[in-house]
């Protein structure tokens, strides 16, 4: 089920940006801790995104070819430093959520409605 609803209640919920360990595609044995919003949840998984701050924008191209759709997010309190963050819309992320650490903020509803349309075909 996929639905915005975002509670400052120490869980990880839709609509929030959290972090959770997240496998490279390349080798999934290896990975890296990072921001993820969550979307959503199937069964006992959370369904998340991943975010970053690097700006995808300058070689959006690129990724289009190397299978990376990007969508820009703004900023928030999930980053210190208020950088403007991107989420993947193509990888979706099925993820425990005992693993799931530590809530950074939530997003605004219009802001995860539309993350949420644009990543729908890969949903």
């Amino acid at each position: 089920m996929i639905g915005w609803d975002a509670r400052a209640d120490g869980r990880p919920d839709p609509g929030e940006v959290c972090w959770a360990w997240v496998p490279y595609e390349e080798d999934a044995s290896q990975g890296k801790d990072r921001p993820v919003l969550v979307i959503g949840a199937q069964g006992a998984s959370l369904l998340a995104l991943q975010l970053t701050s690097q700006d995808h924008d300058r070689d959006a191209e690129q990724e289009r070819r190397a299978g990376r759709v990007w969508m820009d997010v703004g900023t928030g309190d999930w980053d210190a430093q208020r950088r403007p963050s991107e989420v993947r819309l193509n990888r979706l992320l099925h993820l425990d959520p005992a693993s799931v650490r530590r809530e950074g903020a939530a997003v605004d509803r219009a802001t995860f409605d539309a993350v949420v349309e644009a990543a729908r075909p890969w949903l």
